[in-house]
């Protein structure tokens, strides 16, 4: 389950689901706290409450302790990135959802939801609605929550996670085929 590919489940909209090890309260950690947040997707607090602010300080490079090239597409990445949103759920430790700044005046909504799966491990769902509707930026988040994800899992997992450059290129060819398949249909 933890490698597959989201699945757009209806125009504008992609679903992840990944089992990590550990508690709720655990995992819910690095979906709002600055210092564990920034291990696998971006630093920045998440401010606990509806109407919160939410910030992501983007930096790819502090992901891994490898070195990764910033591949040239995303040389605009080189000195980081910050973007915020707002909190729109927030259900602690179950669902937290918060707007996400596309650039584009209107932004998209991002929820994760978390539930118990067996004793010691976590149901993850996240689920990304009002995607831009061009292709590859589409392929792009695609493939950016499924490394963000995969390196999530290393982190609650105390392993070394992959450089997100190295993973999320091959990705994103394969998003964008994924994404080419849905407009052939």
């Amino acid at each position: 389950m933890n490698k597959k590919h989201g699945v757009f489940t209806e125009p504008g909209t992609i679903c992840f689901e990944r089992i990590l090890n550990g508690s709720a309260e655990e995992v819910w950690k690095y979906l709002t706290e600055s210092e564990f947040k920034a291990k696998w997707l971006s630093a920045g607090d998440v401010e606990p409450k509806v109407g919160g602010t939410v910030t992501h300080e983007f930096d790819h490079s502090r992901l891994s302790k490898e070195d990764d090239p910033l591949p040239e597409k995303y040389k605009d990445l080189e000195e980081g990135q910050v973007s915020k949103g707002v909190v729109t759920k927030y259900d602690r430790p179950h669902v937290l959802s918060y707007t996400w700044d596309e650039g584009d005046g209107e932004g998209s909504e991002v929820t994760f939801e978390l539930e118990s799966h067996g004793e010691e491990q976590v149901l993850l769902r996240l689920t990304h609605r009002k995607l831009p509707t061009d292709s590859d930026t589409k392929a792009g988040i695609g493939a950016g929550w499924h490394t963000h994800l995969s390196i999530l899992i290393d982190c609650v997992d105390n392993k070394d996670p992959k450089p997100f450059w190295n993973v999320h290129m091959p990705l994103e060819k394969e998003y964008e085929q994924l994404v080419s398949n849905l407009s052939d249909n």
